[in-house]
């Protein structure tokens, strides 16, 4: 438990009888939880012993059955017990962090093991930094990855967040999330799972018997938290016999988390007006020069840049082109660009793509697509999708310009980026510019023909 907020519940209460849970038809009607479709499950733990609590049978049968494991604990627990006279939260965050080593050894053999290291209790004011560790552990190939979070609604503040982190990951990667219910089965009823199933949903997996056996001793792992440290006061069990009850079951529940939107930089451009400088750094400009000048063309009729945020390269295309559609999905960034650039060549289009693309390119015959600095922030299948879309336009040329250095929280480079718009335009390479700080590409519809010179 966390010592810093008072939770609407205590784990010592006598909390919801096991007896109730069984009787509830809810459980067994819950969707069927099939590992079949993952190579891969990440578990992604707000304390030690949540992982094996909520989703120690899905560990351990996800190992048995040759699946890749993964294990990120945000925090090492430290506060579990605030009153302790012989316990420190140093000595705690130090024995909390072997018990839950121990117990997802006993759980997966060989599994990873990432540690944020975030204090207990505080989840919150770090979320970039989960979502960072989540999305590294995730990785740029996760379309085939089962990731699993405590469930947003369990009356924990760690919880939420940790929920809040994963569903953000989750969008960036393509990763499937689901959220598992702990402190639930302590404070709920059988009422509370209503809202639950409907929709589907709850779903439920099937734990057999050597799945149950390791998550029993996988548990036996955290004496802190089973037994007490010593006879004092503040040195009781955290989690009595009437917690663990709810997890020997022969089946583990999850909650498919309701769709939410990632729009990280709607805020960041309500709070500055031009947060990457593209209008005064030097970097910017040359940047734009250089874009300009390795387009193949003179003219084009009708450009459609992506990610356009406050309009700077918006501006400077507009020279090139007849007329140009310049697409963002922050209301913030376009308001500056209306604001900043007077231009009647210029279709300002607030929009998420690839999801809104018809209405992006309705009606329009599109000879150029320029894609810069935004690629990184689409989710891989998303990128593959934008790509398919824009070779679908069947553009006389393309051109992609992103950012060398490290995206933190965010699964793809500069060269992934590259990389599927290469394997998926089925255009030409043409220009190609590697600057120490960016990657610069074209492609076109011509083939590469002779080179004459006189």
């Amino acid at each position: 438990m966390t010592a810093d907020r008072e939770p609407a519940f205590r784990h010592d209460d006598t909390g919801t009888d096991e007896e109730e849970w069984f009787r509830t038809p809810l459980l067994d009607a819950a969707d069927e939880l099939r590992l079949d479709p993952f190579d891969r499950v990440v578990v992604v733990a707000a304390h030690p012993d949540d992982e094996t609590l909520f989703a120690g049978g899905l560990i351990a049968s996800a190992a048995a059955r040759g699946r890749a494991v993964t294990v990120v604990l945000a925090t090492a627990g430290e506060a579990s017990h605030p009153d302790s006279p012989t316990h420190g939260r140093e000595e705690l965050r130090r024995i909390r962090s072997i018990e839950f080593r121990d117990a997802v050894g006993a759980l997966a053999p060989g599994a990873e093991v990432h540690l944020a290291g975030l204090d207990d209790g505080q989840i919150a004011s770090r979320l970039t930094d989960l979502v960072e560790a989540v999305v590294a552990a995730l990785g740029p190939e996760a379309e085939s990855t089962l990731l699993i979070s405590p469930w947003a609604g369990d009356r924990h503040p760690d919880h939420e967040a940790a929920a809040d982190a994963c569903a953000t990951a989750a969008s960036r990667t393509g990763a499937t999330h689901l959220e598992a219910p702990l402190w639930l089965w302590h404070w709920g009823h059988p009422s509370d799972l209503e809202p639950l199933t409907e929709n589907h949903r709850l779903v439920r997996f099937a734990v057999d018997g050597p799945a149950l056996q390791a998550k029993r001793s996988a548990m036996a792992r955290y004496p802190s938290q089973t037994s007490p440290l010593g006879p004092e006061p503040g040195n009781e069990a955290i989690v009595g016999r009437n917690v663990t009850v709810h997890f020997d079951r022969v089946t583990e529940h999850f909650i498919r988390p309701l769709p939410r939107v990632d729009r990280p930089f709607e805020g960041l451009h309500e709070a500055t007006p031009d947060p990457w400088n593209t209008r005064s750094a030097w970097y910017e400009e040359r940047k734009r020069a250089l874009t300009l000048a390795a387009l193949p063309q003179g003219r084009y009729a009708a450009a459609l840049e992506l990610g356009c945020s406050v309009g700077a390269l918006a501006h400077d295309l507009a020279s090139r082109c007849d007329a140009e559609t310049a697409v963002d999905e922050s209301a913030a960034a376009l308001a500056q660009a209306r604001a900043y650039w007077d231009s009647d060549r210029i279709e300002w289009v607030e929009a998420s793509f690839p999801e809104e693309w018809d209405s992006i390119v309705e009606g329009r015959v599109i000879d150029l697509v320029v894609i810069s600095e935004v690629g990184y922030f689409l989710s891989p299948p998303r990128m593959v999708e934008l790509a398919r879309r824009v070779s679908e336009l069947a553009p006389r040329a393309v051109l992609a310009c992103h950012w060398r250095h490290p995206i933190h929280g965010w699964p793809l480079n500069s060269r992934r980026v590259h990389r599927i718009l290469d394997e998926h335009l089925g255009m030409t390479a043409g220009t190609s510019i590697t600057d120490p700080d960016f990657d610069l590409r074209v492609w076109t519809d011509e083939a590469p023909g002779p080179v004459h010179r006189s």
